[in-house]
């Protein structure tokens, strides 16, 4: 449905300033239907991608093709207006009138867009885009008199009702309570998965990336550091920056120090300040190269289970009782080591603790 090839875009410099290189040689695609996120911390370029897409950026060099169509090509000089492309966006401030109803708001680029419809074909579509998101009653309703929930809900029905190809979210959740941000998070996904729109969503926020998305692209400096499922993405990070960036990591630095295929398993044994660390995840990390030794708090047990399993003893120093569960720092030597117990499992600050974490459990990345 959506495929961007290369696509590169530098800022000029400003004074006393160098030039910003805010794209790399992005590529991916996303098949129809599909919700993609681009998820990256501020200034990474994630907005730059969503920009291009919808025509109100141009890249530098590369290829962006909606469906069968190019709508850019440096190369061939194309560039589809915004208006060409049949886009749907949300913008995080929701960009609603404040003057006009949640009807006019929602039918405003059937009225005066590039493809204006007669008037009863305008009121037929836009009341099938509120009932969509469950606000045909607020038709004649101002929208400053909304809550903050509901004016998100009317710029989905205005993005949505010209039925458009691809459909665009620039962090539309942000301004909204944390409470609020919740609800909105599922009805979004509900809504947007309902109608089969494939769609685009930029956002920092990781929760929001993992509860929404059926991939995610994280993004870096520019650069896609790694694209997979929710699940891939936490429990496989290909870099140190992903697996801190995704969710809470402890990254401990070693050696490998050799590499055995057994039973079809190839178990990587590594180096460490805490002792040997040996790990069945896939890895691309050679033997007698440096590596990251991943491991998630959740990760550990405080009880030997048996099987294939590291082993680590330390004293806990630090406990945080957080309800749902306690977050534990135990030092082992030097290290400090995060982990994450069941809120009914009390131990005296001090004690002695014994973790497990099994091999397939432990990701080796390059370190660097």
């Amino acid at each position: 449905m959506l495929a961007i090839e290369h696509i590169e875009k530098t800022y000029a410099a400003r004074k006393g300033s160098h030039p910003v290189r805010a794209l790399r040689g992005v590529s991916f695609e996303v098949a129809r239907g599909d919700f993609f996120a681009l998820l990256g911390p501020s200034g990474c370029g994630k907005t730059t991608i969503l920009q291009s897409i919808a025509g109100l950026e141009t890249p530098d060099s590369g290829t962006i093709r909606i469906g069968d169509r190019p709508v850019f090509d440096a190369a061939n000089s194309v560039f589809l207006t915004a208006s060409q492309r049949m886009l749907g966006m949300v913008f995080q401030s929701y960009a609603i009138w404040p003057h006009m109803t949640v009807f006019d708001n929602v039918a405003f680029p059937l009225v005066h867009g590039r493809d204006r419809k007669p008037r009863e074909e305008v009121r037929k579509r836009v009341m099938a885009a509120l009932a969509r998101v469950k606000l045909e009653s607020f038709a004649d309703r101002l929208a400053p008199h909304l809550s903050g929930g509901q004016q998100q809900r009317v710029a989905i029905a205005r993005a949505i009702v010209h039925e458009p190809r691809l459909l665009l979210l620039d962090e539309p959740l942000s301004n909204l309570d944390a409470r609020l941000r919740d609800t909105m998070r599922e009805e979004l996904r509900q809504i947007v998965k309902s109608l089969g729109i494939t769609t685009i969503f930029v956002t920092h926020d990781q929760v929001e990336a993992m509860g929404m998305a059926d991939r995610i692209a994280v993004i870096n400096q520019g650069e896609i550091m790694q694209i997979g499922s929710p699940s891939d993405v936490y429990f496989s990070p290909r870099n140190a920056f992903v697996a801190n960036f995704v969710g809470r990591s402890n990254t401990i630095t070693g050696k490998v120090t050799s590499i055995e295929r057994s039973g079809g398993q190839t178990l990587r044994r590594v180096a460490t300040p805490i002792g040997e660390i040996c790990s069945t995840a896939d890895s691309e990390v050679k033997a007698g190269e440096k590596a990251l030794c991943i491991i998630r708090p959740q990760a550990f047990s405080a009880f030997a289970a048996g099987g294939e399993e590291n082993i680590f003893e330390g004293a806990l120093t630090g406990q945080t009782f957080l309800g749902d569960f306690i977050d534990a720092t135990i030092a082992v030597g030097d290290t400090q080591l995060c982990a994450v117990f069941n809120s009914y499992d009390k131990t005296p600050p001090g004690s002695t603790i014994r973790l497990t974490v099994p091999f397939d459990r432990c990701v080796i990345v390059p370190a660097d």
